[in-house]
């Protein structure tokens, strides 16, 4: 095998022919392509960073949102435990209020009523007391009349005395 210088600078020549029109013609479009193609994927890659930023800013704002939420949620129940709390003291209290002023009356009006019933029996006991007392005066006045007229002193000093 022998080389044949001509047909190595016909080739050669042909080669550079060749380049000379893909370069003029084709490469230029070719690498505005890839230069395209190179500049949407850039693009691509850098809204694809962007959204993942705003997915993790989101993410956080989300964190903070709930754990905000949770935090009212409790102060809502340690506040609806403390009114709660509140209300049952105060129903506590006047209940209280209540039966002692349910006592005070049922003390007063037992004791109303039994000043009505000693002032009813002493009001019998004096009438019997009367009519015994006259019966036996009756006797007595009609037994012996100086022990009367005793009696009736002896009645007139007391009432004196009293008065």
């Amino acid at each position: 095998m022998s080389l044949i210088w001509e047909n190595m600078v016909l080739t050669m020549v042909a080669f550079a022919i060749l380049y000379w029109l893909l370069h003029k013609y084709a490469f230029g479009k070719l690498f505005a392509v890839m230069e395209k193609r190179r500049e949407l994927v850039q693009g691509q890659l850098e809204e694809a960073r962007q959204t993942r930023e705003q997915a993790t800013a989101y993410v956080e704002e989300q964190k903070d949102a709930l754990k905000q939420a949770r935090q009212e949620a409790f102060e809502i129940i340690e506040q609806s435990k403390q009114s709660s709390s509140k209300q049952a003291r105060d129903l506590l209290e006047q209940a209280k209020s209540d039966a002692i002023r349910l006592k005070d009356e049922a003390v007063r009006d037992i004791e109303s009523e039994r000043n009505k019933a000693v002032e009813a029996l002493r009001g019998e006991i004096g009438s019997y007391s009367v009519n015994i007392a006259s019966k036996l005066i009756e006797r007595e006045v009609e037994s012996n009349p100086e022990d009367q007229e005793k009696l009736v002193n002896q009645y007139l000093q007391e009432v004196g005395r009293k008065s």
